[in-house]
């Protein structure tokens, strides 16, 4: 049953982005795409090998190339392979769920745990992580762990999974941990952090929940007992990409550029396609009189979302001390350009929206 689940991952789930890619790189991904949909299998690798040689680090190419490993269930050489995009991008888009599967077809476990918690970690975790990390909670001899995982992926069915918990241990760790994030995700969050606090006593050093419980104080408005619920997450995983990011917000809010940078080019490395850490990245150097790099931030931020009108307005700040009028001129027409199609949006919701 696994080894037909893995042939069918990259069916089911592409995860296509060539973005920024070379003509000629993306030319020969769409050859190896072509190769995939009739079963070519080694031509589809000979495709990605060329492409990997006019792009050797690209990470799309080389997350593309363990798919197709993994396809043909050749997981030694997928776990090499998804290991050195992580190497580049420690959370690049779905490679920890992807590196996750590939132990589990290698019967490594543990390791199979660990990817899958590296991958629910990220922004936009892979839809089926929390099923394949049930399936190696289970073949850990974790099973009541491997309800709770189920309980995350079926939310609409939350209530039965409690009531199954509540039957196995009505003071479990895994039933408050549940219900705390039932409690967030309904906007609870007052709620969400007894139930957290009390999965804590359970577990002290149980990984994800301070970060849970970071994320319930931020979302109260409680930036100081965020921050420190943060700080306790960071010791977990000092390469999250949330964490930083949020620590990194924190430390703007309160002036301290200096001291975000620390983390924000942390959260910018881990995913480097997120506009967030760019935009922030580039308020920090411009506070700090670091033209060029709040430029180059800011660019890239607005490439990453180029919906957002508020790199626009800080470009048109630099271009101007810079003295560039007509680029100054230009950014902050698009700004006022984006700014009017949100608002436009924020009404068009409005209207729709039941009273």
């Amino acid at each position: 049953m696994l080894e037909v689940a893995c042939v069918l991952l990259w069916v089911l789930f592409p995860g296509i982005s060539l973005a920024g890619l070379p003509a000629d790189v993306k030319a020969l991904l769409d050859q190896a795409r072509a190769c995939e949909k009739a079963q070519d299998y080694a031509g589809a690798e000979r495709s990605y090998r060329q492409a990997l040689m006019l792009a050797p680090d690209d990470p799309e190419v080389l997350k593309r190339l363990g798919i197709l490993q993994q396809t043909e269930l050749k997981f030694p050489e997928s776990v090499e392979v998804f290991r050195r995009v992580l190497s580049i991008s420690a959370q690049y888009p779905e490679v920890n769920f992807f590196l996750g599967a590939s132990y589990l077809g290698l019967n490594q476990f543990q390791k199979a745990t660990e990817s899958f918690q590296a991958e629910l970690s990220t922004p936009h975790p892979h839809p089926r992580c929390n099923y394949y990390y049930a399936i190696a909670l289970v073949s850990l001899g974790r099973p009541d762990d491997a309800i709770y995982q189920l309980g995350r992926l079926h939310m609409n069915a939350s209530l039965e999974t409690i009531q199954r918990l509540t039957e196995l241990d009505p003071d479990s760790f895994q039933l408050h941990a549940l219900i705390g994030e039932v409690y967030a995700n309904n906007k609870r969050y007052e709620d969400s952090l007894k139930e957290y606090r009390a999965a804590l006593a359970k577990r002290p050093d149980a990984a994800g929940i301070h970060y849970a419980l970071g994320a319930a104080y931020r979302n109260l408005k409680q930036i100081d007992e965020a921050e420190k619920e943060f700080l306790l997450a960071l010791r977990e995983d000092p390469n999250d990409l949330r964490v930083n990011l949020y620590l990194g917000e924190f430390a703007v809010g309160r002036g301290n550029f200096a001291g975000a940078l620390q983390y924000l080019r942390v959260a910018s490395a881990a995913q480097p396609g997120a506009a967030r850490p760019h935009f922030l990245l580039g308020k920090c150097y411009q506070a700090l009189k670091d033209l060029e790099k709040a430029k180059a931030e800011l660019l890239a931020a607005s490439t990453a979302d180029p919906n957002d009108a508020q790199p626009h307005y800080l470009l048109a700040r630099i271009y101007r001390e810079q003295g560039d009028t007509k680029s100054s001129a230009w950014e902050l027409k698009e700004f006022q350009k984006l700014s009017l199609a949100e608002k436009e949006k924020i009404y068009e919701r409005a209207k729709t929206t039941p009273q």
